[in-house]
């Protein structure tokens, strides 16, 4: 079994779980929690139908993350209550997310700057400083996990159920939305970083530079110019 088939078989593995998931809440007439996690599935398949739509072929690793987040955010941290069972799942998950949009940063930066020849092991072509493409990668993520604490606090009025989680409890000190963005900071930093070092020294190996590489060479057609 090779690597990639791996991977698959890990997030078929996991999905599978939520197909059970689904069938145990209605088997039980818990109605609500069965058409939550029906979501949550269609949430982890979302990629694949996005990726066919637009022609785009994502890396093995991406879609496995992908669907470990949304597995362990909203499956295990919303439906099996595990934000708080465990006081750090928040957190992790929040930096987590931070190192993923970092991610789909770079990736969008790349994407924006088609050219005619991108090479694996210089930089050639890339036109953008390394420094805007680094603060570029940050912006988004945190930009994007600024958004979503927005949506939690406007999902707790509308829905009258709110996302917000205590994360010190009753003194007053740093709310839960002001920790979340911090470790999103953190996360989204860490990638712009080693984002940064990527493109002043592409030929130190690092996990994201063998994702970058991969998405170029799985999306060949992205990255030349009409």
């Amino acid at each position: 079994m090779d690597e990639n088939s791996s991977k698959t078989y890990l997030a078929v593995l996991l999905q599978i779980i939520l197909v059970g998931g689904v069938i145990g809440a209605f088997w039980q007439n818990q109605w609500f929690t069965g058409v939550i996690v029906s979501g949550i599935l269609l949430l982890t398949i979302l990629p694949n139908l996005l990726a066919k739509q637009l022609k785009v072929k994502i890396p093995a690793e991406f879609q496995l993350t992908i669907i470990i987040f949304v597995f362990a955010s909203l499956f295990l941290g919303e439906i099996h209550d595990y934000y708080n069972k465990i006081w750090w799942w928040d957190i992790v998950l929040h930096t987590s997310s931070g190192f993923l949009l970092g991610i789909v940063g770079f990736l969008l930066v790349y994407i924006l700057n088609e050219t005619d020849q991108i090479s694996l092991h210089q930089n050639t072509g890339f036109n953008m400083k390394p420094g805007f493409v680094a603060f570029f990668a940050f912006s988004f993520a945190v930009m994007v996990g600024a958004v979503w604490e927005i949506f939690e606090f406007v999902a707790g009025i509308v829905l009258d159920h709110t996302m917000e989680r205590a994360t010190f409890a009753n003194d007053g000190s740093l709310p839960d939305a002001i920790l979340d963005l911090i470790v999103d900071c953190v996360g989204a930093l860490v990638i712009s970083l080693l984002g940064y070092r990527y493109l002043k020294k592409p030929s130190k190996p690092s996990f994201l530079l063998r994702l970058i590489r991969k998405f170029i060479q799985n999306n060949p057609r992205l990255f030349k110019r009409l």
